[in-house]
């Protein structure tokens, strides 16, 4: 994880030096690589970034941890560089345990939704609904082309993006860097006894809600950190389910050299850019 960690350390510094602006009410802002923060009439807190938008836009939701990292970082908005010169709406919410989402009694980051899971607390489906809830505010605002929208996201993001497609229709398309599949790979949760819910919370337990769909992954072929193997194995189960069921198998999965570990493969973000486009058509 040492390369997402500097990442966001980094994130930090450069967000010190540019423009962060904030808007409440429904008007669409002319984007000029800026973040911007909106809030949805049920006071979900999202942000919004761009380049050469022109409304109702094609749309990608991106998730990494917080918005600030996701849309401010260009190795955390991954193929949103790319496509934001297409005129892509890139929209960023903070993840469960991250930025505004944080806790006061709770720790930081993955170790909030391991918290959050010891307690016996779903940490997915409320984000589900705050996603639901900003793609009806984008949608509702002439802000979206609800025919155009897709979504990508980083290791937990990648995750999240994966939850969110399996419970949202309106998403055509989905692209995960070295997602985590399987929580009980990754060090937080590893002393967790709790099988059943550890089951319940793998992307596998979610491949047959995602049948069919548009999905693109790429890994490295020794990611230790969440685990070359299950991604592969889970990419496999949605093509198995997919074709039991007479649906489109539409699962793109490359595992390319990559002796960093847990990072996003070179040059996977133009792939994945290219990808969008295609299924955008």
């Amino acid at each position: 994880m040492k390369q997402f960690a500097y990442v966001a350390l980094l994130s930090g510094l450069l967000l010190a030096g540019r423009a962060y602006s904030t808007e409440t009410h429904i008007g669409r802002p002319e984007l000029q690589g800026d973040i911007v923060n909106l809030r949805t009439a049920s006071d979900v807190h999202f942000g919004i970034w761009g380049t050469k938008v022109r409304y109702p836009a094609p749309t990608l939701l991106v998730f990494s941890s917080t918005i600030e990292e996701s849309l401010g970082v260009p190795y955390y908005r991954q193929c949103g560089n790319a496509l934001a010169q297409q005129g892509y709406l890139c929209v960023s919410l903070d993840l469960p345990g991250h930025g505004l989402k944080q806790r006061a009694d709770e720790p930081e980051g993955l170790a909030a939704w391991r918290f959050r899971s010891d307690q016996g607390e779903d940490f997915i489906g409320p984000f589900n609904r705050r996603v639901h809830d900003v793609l009806d505010y984008l949608i509702e605002g002439s802000y979206t082309d609800p025919q155009r929208i897709a979504a990508c996201g980083t290791s937990r993001g990648g995750y999240l993006a994966l939850q969110v497609t399996a419970a949202e229709p309106r998403i055509r398309a989905t692209a995960a860097f070295a997602p985590v599949t399987n929580l009980s790979k990754i060090r937080e949760f590893h002393s967790a006894t709790y099988r059943d819910r550890m089951k319940d919370l793998s992307l596998y337990a979610k491949a047959e809600n995602l049948t069919g769909r548009a999905l693109w992954l790429v890994i490295g072929d020794r990611d230790d950190r969440v685990g070359t193997d299950d991604t592969i194995a889970f990419a496999r189960r949605v093509t198995v389910l997919s074709l039991a069921q007479s649906k489109p198998a539409d699962v793109t999965l490359i595992v390319q050299p990559e002796p960093q570990g847990h990072t996003t493969p070179a040059g996977s973000p133009a792939l994945a850019a290219q990808w969008i486009t295609e299924k955008m058509k």
